[in-house]
């Protein structure tokens, strides 16, 4: 995939892998490179469900927005956003309701850069780039600041995001700081790769990562360090499960493999 496509900025390394093109990969996206195909293939050579568990999070995606619509929210902020592909915050929202509003943030250049492109004729849609570990400079974003008010409640949303922080950026510090920022009433839905209910497959797949030179270094954790993360929030039903049990609306929703229905953990939580 040639680097002078108008979607790929100059200065991206296309040499590098990248889990955010890695995802794309994984869900089938055309937004990537052979160095991501080629640690998407490792990976998924080890896990063969993988693709399953990426479709399963990203169904979570729409049926967690969609919930968050039914108690009224209107604005989002995707954080680790990642390549947009199909089914994305925006679409899902705006397609119930076009006045919704919603801020992308990502750090991968090319994530940007196309989320940029896609988004050039939609005025209730923007994207930032930044990394999720300087929440003051994402809230004090101009896109931010043009699209999301924060006095109101706020859909934040954080889909196979945190275990990329590892312990030492102490992550209950960084969602306290999202968590103070946004009005009662606000949403936050997350999953997490799970360090339970895993196998020798997953610590494979991880070496893989841990190997490449991916900057993405992958910190799984239990059910309590996932839970201790939406302190502050209450939990709505059925709680912290795995991401494939989170309000299943039929089978497309869940994996056959029942290992990557538990791969990672899935949860809503308001704040009150």
């Amino acid at each position: 995939m040639p680097q002078t496509q108008d979607w790929v900025p100059l200065s991206v390394d296309v040499s590098v892998p990248s889990m955010a093109r890695v995802y794309d990969y994984m869900l089938g996206g055309a937004h990537n490179f052979a160095v991501d195909r080629e640690v998407g293939g490792q990976i998924e050579h080890l896990m063969p469900g993988l693709r399953n568990a990426a479709r399963v999070n990203r169904r979570f995606l729409g049926r967690a927005v969609r919930f968050m619509m039914d108690q009224g929210i209107r604005q989002f902020l995707d954080i680790g956003s990642g390549i947009p592909t199909v089914a994305n915050v925006h679409e899902v929202a705006q397609d119930a309701d076009p006045a919704c509003r919603i801020v992308y943030v990502d750090r991968d250049p090319v994530a940007v850069a196309h989320s940029e492109l896609m988004l050039m004729s939609n005025d209730r849609a923007a994207v930032v780039q930044a990394d999720m570990r300087d929440p003051e400079a994402i809230l004090a974003s101009p896109e931010v600041r043009r699209l999301l008010n924060l006095d109101e409640p706020v859909g934040l949303l954080m889909l196979l995001m945190m275990h990329w922080v590892p312990d030492e950026s102490d992550p209950p510090a960084l969602m306290k700081v999202y968590r103070d920022a946004l009005a009662p009433g606000s949403y936050l839905a997350m999953t997490h790769v799970s360090a339970d209910h895993q196998d020798d497959a997953v610590s494979a797949a991880t070496d893989v990562i841990k190997k490449s030179r991916s900057a993405d270094q992958m910190t799984m954790r239990s059910y309590d360090q996932v839970h201790a993360l939406f302190d502050g929030y209450e939990l709505v039903e059925p709680g912290l499960v795995g991401c494939g049990e989170w309000r299943p609306d039929g089978p497309g929703d869940i994996a056959d493999e029942y290992g990557m229905n538990m791969l990672a953990y899935a949860g809503v939580g308001r704040k009150p």
